[in-house]
């Protein structure tokens, strides 16, 4: 009964535990699908499929496929941090996969605890301390450690990236969709929640799958919108008859917009958006030993303590 409690009070930064390693999961799928069917194809792919599975959850155990109670402004930040976190975070980080890998690709992820924290800091009025400023110095010099190495007398250069710069670039705009979509999502379900009338115990406590639900549906327009824009649409029929591609994209479904993202948005019910973020943000170093088996990288030691020192990083802005 006393473990039970203790779990209950960490109740938040259990689940942030449990959606790190789901999307450690989601990460090595990724890498194996994108690479296979195409970023974009697979965010179609995976944002279609979590809507049926979201839709048929809240069936089940509310009673409708739809999310009910959601009020103007729910459905309006929920469907922001939709565009933010899943159209701009996950194009990003989809892309970088292809470019750098999953292991690099997450990496950069350790910049969504300080765009949380800044975002938090102007949506929600959360406190901005010092000693977040020294985390983003040390989550910053994680990265660096990771990703840059000793130049060359022929650039002139003391220092110079490892790794394509597309592909940097991607992964830092994956951190940063993150960790504003996760804020973003909380001030949509702050709305959400307090429309919910009291009577209604299954719809509150499936709240964070009907929120997910209407950021899926902001996902799949835009990724359609996107891929109607560079008219892609004959690619998706190829993609499907993948059968390695699309059982790969399937696990990142089960374990990505469905059971991680939300329960990543039930974390933040539990605690602050930071701290959740911070935990969650454990992936870039759970990601190293799977990954070198599965995909033959070699890791060497400065990469395994830049991603360290990087998490390390992350949590003092919250500690």
């Amino acid at each position: 009964m006393v473990y039970l409690n203790h779990t209950m009070l960490y109740l938040g930064e259990t689940i942030s535990l449990v959606v790190a390693f789901s999307w450690t999961i989601t990460a090595l799928c990724s890498e194996v699908a994108s690479k296979r069917l195409g970023a974009l194809q697979l965010n179609v792919i995976r944002m279609l499929l979590s809507l049926c599975l979201l839709g048929g959850t809240l069936w089940i155990f509310t009673g409708s496929p739809l999310p009910q109670f959601a009020n103007i402004q729910a459905w309006m930040w929920l469907l922001l941090s939709g565009l933010v976190g899943y159209v701009f975070g996950d194009y990003c980080l989809f892309n970088s996969y292809v470019l750098i890998g999953s292991r690099f690709g997450q990496l950069f992820m350790t910049l969504a605890p300080p765009t949380a924290a800044f975002a938090s800091w102007i949506l929600l009025g959360e406190h901005l301390h010092l000693q977040a400023w020294i985390g983003m110095i040390i989550t910053l010099t994680g990265i660096g450690m990771s990703v840059l190495n000793k130049g060359n007398k022929e650039s002139h250069h003391k220092v110079a990236l490892k790794l394509p710069l597309k592909g940097v670039l991607f992964g830092i705009g994956a951190g940063v969709g993150q960790g504003l979509g996760l804020v973003l999502s909380k001030v949509g379900m702050n709305y959400y929640e307090a429309g919910v009338p009291d009577s209604m115990e299954a719809v509150s406590d499936f709240l964070p799958f009907a929120s997910t639900f209407i950021r899926a549906i902001a996902g799949s327009l835009g990724f359609l919108f996107i891929m109607a824009l560079n008219k892609e649409f004959y690619t998706l029929p190829v993609a499907l008859r993948d059968g390695k591609g699309m059982k790969a994209a399937i696990g990142a479904t089960l374990t990505g917009p469905f059971i991680g993202v939300s329960l990543s948005l039930m974390a933040v019910q539990y605690t602050e958006a930071g701290i959740a973020s911070t935990l969650m943000a454990l992936t870039p170093v759970l990601i190293i030993w799977p990954a070198h088996l599965l995909f033959k990288q070699e890791v060497k030691p400065l990469e395994i303590v830049g991603a360290v020192i990087s998490v390390i990083g992350a949590s003092l802005f919250f500690l």
